[in-house]
């Protein structure tokens, strides 16, 4: 009976915390998948039935295959090196250095400030003729150049903008880390030889391995969420040079209200993070040491 009261209490501490996931979590994906399958209701027309119709429609829109290879690229652009630089910058401000505090709080800030804040930010310094970056480049008599409006420099741009907002906030998570690592390590590692850089790869990497998948698997999903800049700065141009996946997926549903498609979409969207997560927990558990 005791037993049997305490399986009872376990399971209503649980409850709200599923009653949460189910309802804004479960239950939409679960819908977004089935409503991938019928039409668009349009007036007084219900939705119908159309199978894979939207799927096969997918499958032949070129704009969905730019926006996906778009969106690889920057994934591809924003993630190991936002990750890198973060633990770079924690390991700097993690040692005895003076103004320690102050690079803390400055790696840090670009992370408390809205992402519409970062993207208008940045639009002035992309601005051609006055913006900051033409000021550079001109003081060194390189032509003015539109970086926003030419495809071969605007999905580069917006890379440089996510690593700039993301790796102070990835950057928290590895002083953490290091601060939790005992200082016994390094004293032992000292008394046998170790140099800095051997004692970095051999014994804090492995432990922060734990950090860098919650960090990576985190760096994935922002690369596939992260819309707000493109909106302010680019508006997936030019010529979707710079939509991303979520992007279109935003156009489809909410300027050509065809939201049977957004659902098809956004379901490719699930599959791929959910792959994406899977693949690392699996591939890096392995070498994910816990103390």
């Amino acid at each position: 009976m005791i037993r049997l009261s305490a399986q009872v209490h376990g399971w209503l501490l649980l409850l709200p915390a599923m009653v949460l996931l189910a309802a804004f979590t479960h239950y939409p994906a679960a819908a977004t998948l089935l409503h991938s399958f019928f039409s668009t209701p349009k007036g007084e027309r219900p939705a119908v039935w159309v199978g894979l119709d939207n799927y096969q429609g997918m499958v032949e829109d070129p704009v969905f295959w730019q926006a996906l290879t778009n969106n690889l690229w920057f994934a591809l652009g924003t993630i190991p090196v936002s990750i890198g630089l973060a633990m770079l910058m924690a390991v700097w401000v993690n040692g005895k250095l003076a103004g320690r505090g102050f690079l803390r709080m400055a790696y840090f800030t670009p992370t408390v400030l809205p992402m519409i804040a970062v993207a208008n930010i940045w639009l002035f310094f992309y601005t051609p003729t006055y913006g900051l970056l033409e000021q550079v480049t001109g003081a060194f008599g390189l032509p003015s150049h539109n970086w926003l409006g030419t495809q071969n420099t605007v999905l580069g741009c917006l890379i440089v903008v996510t690593i700039w907002k993301e790796a102070g906030f990835f950057m928290i998570f590895y002083l953490a880390a290091l601060q939790a690592i005992p200082p016994a390590l390094a004293e032992a590692a000292a008394i046998e030889g170790a140099g800095r850089w051997y004692f970095f790869r051999r014994v804090v990497f492995p432990l922060l391995m734990p950090t860098t998948l919650f960090v990576l698997i985190n760096a994935v999903i922002n690369s596939f969420r992260l819309v707000e800049h493109i909106i302010v700065m680019t508006k997936g141009g030019p010529d979707n040079a710079s939509a991303l996946l979520l992007y279109y997926i935003y156009e489809v549903g909410f300027k050509f209200w065809d939201s049977a498609y957004a659902s098809t979409l956004t379901v490719v969207l699930l599959a791929i993070l959910a792959s994406a997560a899977i693949a690392q927990f699996v591939f890096l558990e392995k070498r994910t040491h816990y103390q």
